[in-house]
């Protein structure tokens, strides 16, 4: 059975990502900095539950600590837990604070969770990491579309610094897959539950990657239809 482990997986796309991957045979771990709302969406999918902020060391250590003493190795990690202090200001406005609220959890915990829990990916016959990223990270999507009207400064900056993190690891470790995805416009918490996809056209991303064994592609940046420009 393939362990699967998602950051921030108490609601939204992280939750919608559980349900599925269960339902293909995953073993889902449920990762969440709130032990009672994570332990509630671990109950209510039938996955199971570990506390985890991506933001603190021996949180982040005493998750690994219990998925290695339970299950002895880790298949995928999906790093999904995100956020977007600030929201939609000029940059000039944003503080020192709200950029480095936004790194932490965005780039910096992906750092944390990847690096503690490498010992168990190295264990797994085909270990898989998943980076949740976004298309307001893409250079081109920036630039060249309509995506170019948002202004989310530390979000945007956080996501295009998440998805070259994804190939740099994918250099460094050829052993593991690593890979990152947009969901596309999906209504979650970090845009105030907007957008004109479902929950589940959003993470048909991730539940592709995870569902791939030996031999899947690394170093890639795709959506549900196929890759992003970077």
């Amino acid at each position: 059975m393939t362990n699967t482990l998602i950051t921030g997986a108490n609601k939204g796309l992280g939750f919608a990502a559980a349900r599925r991957l269960i339902a293909a045979g995953h073993n889902v771990w449920i990762g969440a900095r709130d032990p009672e709302r994570g332990q509630a969406a671990a109950t209510a999918l039938g996955a199971r539950f570990v506390p985890l902020d991506v933001t603190d060391d021996a949180s982040v250590g005493g998750a690994a600590e219990l998925v290695r003493e339970k299950v002895g190795r880790l298949d995928v990690l999906i790093n999904n837990a995100g956020i977007n202090a600030g929201g939609s200001v000029p940059g000039t406005d944003m503080t020192f604070e709200d950029f480095r609220a936004v790194f932490d959890v965005n780039v910096f915990g992906v750092v944390r969770v990847t690096h503690a829990f490498l010992p168990l990916l190295r264990a797994s016959e085909a270990p898989s990491v998943i980076n949740v990223s976004s298309g307001l990270g893409s250079f081109h999507q920036m630039t060249e579309t309509e995506w170019g009207k948002w202004v989310v400064p530390a979000y945007s900056a956080s996501k295009s610094a998440l998805t070259m993190l994804t190939i740099q690891y994918a250099n460094a470790l050829p052993g593991i897959r690593f890979n990152a995805v947009d969901p596309g416009w999906t209504p979650t918490d970090t845009n105030g539950n907007t957008g004109p996809q479902t929950v589940e056209e959003g993470t048909d991303a991730v539940v592709r990657l995870a569902a791939m064994g030996v031999g899947a592609p690394t170093a890639t940046f795709t959506d549900r239809r196929g890759t992003v420009p970077w």
